[in-house]
């Protein structure tokens, strides 16, 4: 899996984006001694970052449904980083349920995914009581956990600075400026704004709605699966849950009416006390990624790009820090992931 390449020395990192694949780039080579700035365009509340709409799902087994083997690995190697760095981090686990005319879909779900055990009502009633006589069976993920991205972001910035990293918020800074005035190294993870060097890069939009009631309880994301993509409920704590799960190959911010429609009757589904919730939030974020779907680690020179998660941003982007810091420290390549010009 990996080569050996020129390690990069000790001079001064900057990396340019303070969003979930940035922040973990700047805690993981600020632990390690390194001089790091955090440069971020927006205001520290990270209102315009994707980081702001994202379900924050910590789930590589799941994720194997639909996705190449890479992501599993590299998530789960994630998960040990989270729990490494956040041990509040919460691991209850990931349900999947269907409803009975979507059971050849629940079945290839089954096949497809591993590390769950089948649950029958009973099963199921016991790990989320407000569920009860609501589906006949389901999969339960254990080691799969979620985080709050909203909640979580603020929480990284802060080790960061712990860490001895500094942080410039409202800081337009272009890569080549920087390289140039600090004579070091480069790491941009600016998303969707790196196109001016990845032009292949296209944005998946993915909305989600925030609702509120105190009728239902749920200790774990819950995917209920549906003809065209699983759709997932997740508890965000004080009787608020996330609607997600939408992947629309467009680049507007908008909620479409049918995606509201299809995320709401998912939540009645769920439960049908969601019909009463109060509907806190539409929101919608733009994914950066490749045609490949898959993410990617451009090296060249003073320059390393870290872009392409997809949905995969809170999963992945602890593992792929780690990888640039391999790199980095020992020039350990791998090349499932990297690529060095």
């Amino acid at each position: 899996m990996y080569q050996t390449s020129r390690p990069r020395g000790d001079s001064p990192v900057s990396i340019i984006g303070a969003g979930i694949a940035g922040a973990w780039h700047a805690l993981l080579l600020a632990e390690a001694g390194r001089a790091v700035t955090l440069h971020e365009r927006s205001d520290a509340a990270m209102t315009e970052s994707t980081s702001h709409f994202a379900g924050g799902m910590l789930a590589p087994w799941c994720e194997a449904e639909a996705s190449e083997p890479v992501i599993s690995r590299l998530g789960i190697r994630a998960l040990d980083l989270w729990r490494q760095h956040f041990p509040k981090t919460p691991f209850n686990g990931s349900l999947v349920v269907a409803h009975p005319r979507d059971r050849a879909d629940f079945e290839r779900f089954a096949r497809l995914t591993t590390n769950h055990r089948r649950l029958d009502a009973e099963g199921l009633r016991e790990l989320e009581p407000s569920l009860e006589g609501r589906f006949r069976d389901g999969l339960f993920y254990p080691d799969e956990g979620h985080v709050e991205p909203r909640r979580v972001l603020p929480q990284l910035h802060a080790a960061i600075a712990k860490a001895g990293g500094a942080i410039k918020f409202g800081s337009d800074a272009e890569a080549q400026d920087l390289a140039k005035d600090l004579d070091g190294l480069v790491i941009d993870c600016r998303g969707l704004a790196a196109r001016d060097r990845e032009p292949s890069l296209r944005g998946v939009k993915g909305e989600m709605i925030i609702i509120e009631t105190a009728e239902v309880e749920l200790s774990r994301p819950v995917r209920l699966i549906h003809p065209r993509w699983p759709l997932y409920v997740i508890p965000r704590g004080d009787g608020r849950f996330m609607l997600g799960a939408t992947s629309i190959e467009a680049e507007d911010n908008g909620v479409s009416v049918r995606s509201a429609l299809e995320l709401l009757g998912a939540a009645y589904v769920v439960h049908p006390a969601f019909a009463e919730a109060r509907i806190v939030e539409f929101g919608a974020g733009l994914r950066p990624a490749f045609p490949d779907n898959l993410p990617k680690i451009r090296i060249e020179q003073d320059r390393i790009t870290v872009n392409g998660l997809y949905r995969h941003g809170f999963l992945l982007a602890p593992a792929l820090a780690e990888l640039t810091l391999a790199y980095i420290a020992r020039g350990e390549i791998d090349n499932e992931v990297m690529q060095c010009a």
